[in-house]
């Protein structure tokens, strides 16, 4: 029998990346484009409904993960890493749009989801997905169910305060952990260092060359990256903690101090029960795999 077909949609804080998605989880063709060009997410519709339009064929429902999207209400709501304002109700606007129905959760729970079903989480009921990109999203599972809590946004890691009176985040706050383990965090990072360097993979580049300030912007986000996952371990118990985006790609350089940082914070009920792993989906898929799913 014919299976019909899905989309999934990504959206970041820089790009929002989509795929149309069968039911044996196979990404049939991929795309992406500008997240927000104006403060008005109508316009973003717009363009989405434009680049999709051909893509529809077949598709039966979409499915969307988003910054601060909650799967309760199909909203966007208060997204720091987002030039949208407010409460954006996100998946009626793009079902009003496209005319099919419409499920929207957060990012990392989309991403959450897609590793469960696709990829290294296949059989794991306890485990935890960390996005490392434009911000720090983070997607629970526990006893095979995504976590959501009372409000829709439970699990929000990236919003934990690390650094009491630290850097300014876009929620308002001070020291939260996106504003330091992230794309972002480690610029900011390595501007208060001193360096030039126009974005993480040239910063990455500038380590693996033996630049010791490089070196020790990585040491200091892994450091504060691991301690926070071994806090998050203290309430989850997982048997994995995936990690995946853009600042994964520099490989050791994060993936060596932020598992010495995590194994030095862990209780010791806990040594030795968890892994670090990084995604076993390519950057982009885990998230429209994870989106897709909803349906």
């Amino acid at each position: 029998m014919k299976q019909d077909k899905v989309i999934g949609i990504d959206i970041g804080g820089t790009s929002t990346k989509f795929g149309v998605v069968n039911s044996e989880g196979q990404i049939l063709g991929q795309g992406s484009l500008v997240t927000c060009e104006t403060e008005d997410p109508a316009h973003f519709v717009e363009r989405l409904k434009s680049t999709l339009r051909p893509l529809m064929n077949g598709v039966s429902s979409i499915g969307v993960g988003a910054p601060n999207g909650n799967f309760f209400s199909g909203s966007i709501e208060l997204a720091p890493n987002l030039k949208w304002k407010g409460i954006v109700p996100m998946a009626k606007m793009i079902e009003e749009a496209l005319g099919v129905p419409v499920r929207l959760t957060n990012d990392a729970n989309a991403a959450a989801m897609g590793e469960m079903k696709f990829g290294h989480a296949k059989g794991m009921k306890n485990f935890i997905v960390i996005t490392l990109g434009t911000g720090l999203g983070s997607g629970i599972v526990i006893n095979g169910e995504v976590v959501l809590g009372h409000s829709g946004f439970a699990g929000e890691l990236g919003q934990i305060i690390t650094v009491p009176e630290g850097r300014l985040c876009g929620c308002g706050r001070k020291g939260c952990l996106e504003t330091y383990a992230s794309a972002t965090g480690i610029m900011r990072t390595a501007h208060e260092y001193g360096l030039n360097v126009k974005d993480a993979a040239a910063l990455a580049q500038a380590a693996l060359e033996g630049n010791q300030k490089a070196l020790e912007c990585f040491e200091y986000t892994g450091e504060l990256l691991g301690r926070s996952l071994a806090n998050a371990v203290a309430f989850s118990s997982p048997e994995a903690i995936f990690l995946f985006g853009g600042l994964v790609k520099s490989g050791d350089l994060l993936m060596k101090p932020t598992q010495k940082h995590f194994e030095k914070n862990l209780h010791n009920v806990f040594q030795g029960t968890v892994k670090l792993l990084p995604s076993g989906l390519k950057e982009s898929d885990a998230a429209i795999l994870g989106a897709a799913s909803l349906f």
